[in-house]
């Protein structure tokens, strides 16, 4: 049988693409973002009690996949972008019906002009992304200390984020301290393909963050920010 679902809303983020997204959620904690409602889902009623919970689940679509359909076998970045295993071993991208999930903090609840509006931090998703359903995270049945991680089992090291002078004078505004932590939180997990760590690269590297086009090089075990500038909107 066939089913439909209908998104509930998107979610707005600082990943303006797919390239230097977290490759799981909780890596980038200063990352704010917001899950707007749409339609029947856009009430307030639907959200009554939902800041009793610290930590929500977003169930959502890897939407910008969709089109190039399912693969049974993918090559996880943590085995080296190499290895294949089964795409209900792991946590990639291209699935048989495209849906994730990701716990998020809860920052609050908002309602702005008949807008309901669910502030989260730490999210890994792309700016747009649609959310098909929120659910709250119980603590005593989602939390499993004595779960097996598998080839995932601890959280990848990490590099060291610095800026040049010239970068950081490009950083103004009274949210200058919250772009560069969020930049920082986000190319300190290496946002490269697999296959290019632990190689010399002298490769200059960008990502869209926010409304800027962040410009870095990478000397392991460093990440050096040479250009911060504002994208043409």
């Amino acid at each position: 049988m066939a089913y439909s679902i209908e998104p509930i809303g998107i979610v707005h983020s600082p990943y303006k693409e797919k390239f230097a997204v977290p490759r799981q959620p909780g890596l980038v904690p200063s990352a704010r973002c917001e899950v707007i409602l749409h339609d029947k889902a856009n009430s307030l009623d639907a959200v009554r009690g939902i800041e009793q919970f610290s930590h929500v689940w977003l169930l959502f679509l890897f939407d910008q996949n969709l089109e190039a359909g399912w693969r049974p076998t993918v090559r996880p970045p943590r085995l080296g972008g190499n290895e294949r295993i089964g795409v209900f071993a792991s946590r990639a991208t291209f699935r048989p019906n495209g849906i994730g999930m990701s716990a998020v903090k809860l920052r609050g609840v908002r309602h702005n002009n008949g807008q309901v509006i669910i502030d989260i931090a730490g999210a890994d998703l792309v700016d747009g992304t649609p959310i098909i359903d929120i659910k709250p995270y119980i603590p005593y049945s989602d939390s499993l200390p004595e779960a097996i991680g598998g080839f995932a089992a601890s959280q990848p090291a990490t590099l060291e984020v610095q800026f040049a002078p010239s970068a950081l004078q490009q950083l103004v505004g009274k949210h200058a301290d919250y772009h560069r932590a969020v930049i920082s939180e986000v190319l300190a997990q290496d946002p490269r393909p697999a296959y290019k760590k632990g190689k010399p690269d002298s490769k200059l590297y960008a990502v869209n963050l926010f409304d800027f086009n962040v410009q870095f090089t990478v000397t392991e075990p460093n990440i050096t920010v040479v250009s911060i500038d504002t994208t043409v909107q």
